[in-house]
């Protein structure tokens, strides 16, 4: 596996790092700076909202001006959030802070892509793996950033603003670990050739089966984990046990990437789909029975290796659906269309768990976390009339 594989492999780390640690104080704030409670989790919307608005200016960016500058730039926009972060804290301000969180997202919109950067700087033959690896990365931020969020929170006289300093400390870091790393320069990542219509790609079966398993799958996955923290909250869990279910949720999330690949080569990304479709309602159906911290943590685990076992095997999905000329369109169309998804998860965790309760808003979550099963059983009769007759 080439060394950028694995450098960007530790930028996914650094990103992930900080996306735990907004996952488990961004609510927390909200809750305390917001008007009312229904808008706690309104700063999670608003950095996923921040990632959608990227989603389709950053691939067309890294298009034209090449994977590294694109990165560097989604960093320096994420140490800009953090800074009007900081004074949002500091002024008591919730509409500074929802812009800082957009800010952010922005450039968490840019990072989503390392792991397209790896498919590109790997062989074909290793380019599951590849992915793989790179969202592997995860599994250091999984313990890196509760611990961060746990000592840094009150760090300072302003709650959470040692928080968002240690945010910026891992910005700086991705930026020079890019600094080391070598991508392919400007036009080399996305070949030459006459690009087909945008409407003829969005068309496609295998686009559609990609695009709404990796929907499902984040969508369902983000949904219960911002509500998460004020579930627990509200059943009289500490802090320290919040942090601690994070963590095991995103070590769920991401030690199984290591082998995903591996898997989703040996048995077809179909049916890891069918399989992760599978762990995300048992998740919602752990969720009925127990509101101690065992269950909780079930509940979670069950969510990470759900999201797994959809989005990664949906991502090796979405490069059989274009080429090369087509790639940039493509990505940044699959990039809007999930993660627009996510940020209305986040805009409705927090309504929904306060209205319906732990319980009830999981167990609405079991059919939606099925809906790839049809959208796999209308591809497969797609296929079966495409093939000759025997």
């Amino acid at each position: 596996m080439p060394l950028t594989v694995s450098l960007l492999s530790l930028c996914q780390a650094l990103l992930v790092s900080g996306n735990i640690l907004l996952i488990a104080v961004s609510p927390l704030i909200g809750a305390s700076l917001s008007p009312s409670a229904s808008w706690a989790t309104a700063p999670v919307a608003s950095q996923w909202l921040g990632l959608m608005c990227a989603t389709i200016p950053a691939s067309l960016i890294m298009g034209r001006l090449g994977r590294k500058r694109g990165f560097v730039l989604g960093n320096l926009i994420g140490l800009v959030g953090v800074v009007v972060a900081t004074q949002a804290l500091i002024g008591q301000r919730f509409g500074l802070f929802l812009l800082a969180t957009w800010l952010i997202g922005i450039g968490i919109g840019f990072g989503q892509l390392y792991r397209f950067a790896a498919v590109e700087a790997a062989p074909a033959r290793l380019r599951d793996r590849a992915i793989g690896l790179v969202m592997g990365g995860g599994v250091l931020a999984a313990f890196f950033g509760p611990w961060l969020a746990r000592v840094s929170r009150e760090l300072g006289e302003v709650p959470f603003l040692g928080s968002f300093i240690g945010l910026g400390v891992l910005y700086a870091l991705a930026l020079l670990v890019l600094c080391l790393t070598r991508l392919p320069p400007q036009g080399e990542s996305h070949a030459e050739g006459v690009p087909r219509p945008l409407g003829e790609i969005l068309r496609q079966p295998t686009f559609l089966l990609a695009v709404g398993s990796a929907a499902v799958g984040y969508g369902v996955m983000n949904l219960a984990m911002t509500a998460t923290p004020l579930a627990m909250a509200g059943a009289g869990h500490s802090f320290d046990h919040v942090s601690m279910t994070i963590q095991w949720h995103v070590v769920a999330m991401f030690l199984p990437s290591f082998f995903t690949g591996h898997l989703t080569a040996r048995v077809g990304a179909k049916r890891m789909i069918v399989l992760g479709c599978l762990l995300l309602a048992a998740s919602a159906v752990a969720a009925q029975f127990d509101a101690g911290l065992a269950g909780f943590n079930l509940a979670l685990i069950l969510l990470g290796l759900g999201w797994n076992f959809t989005f990664l095997p949906a991502t090796g999905l979405l490069t059989q659906s274009y080429r090369p000329a087509d790639k940039a369109r493509t990505q940044a169309a699959n990039e809007f269309l999930v993660f627009g998804t996510v940020a209305l998860t986040a805009l409705l965790a927090g309504p929904l768990v306060g209205t319906l309760g732990w319980a009830t808003l999981n167990a609405l979550l079991i059919p939606v976390s099925l809906l790839p099963l049809v959208g796999l059983a209308w591809h497969k009769r797609l296929a079966n009339h495409r093939s000759p007759a025997h």
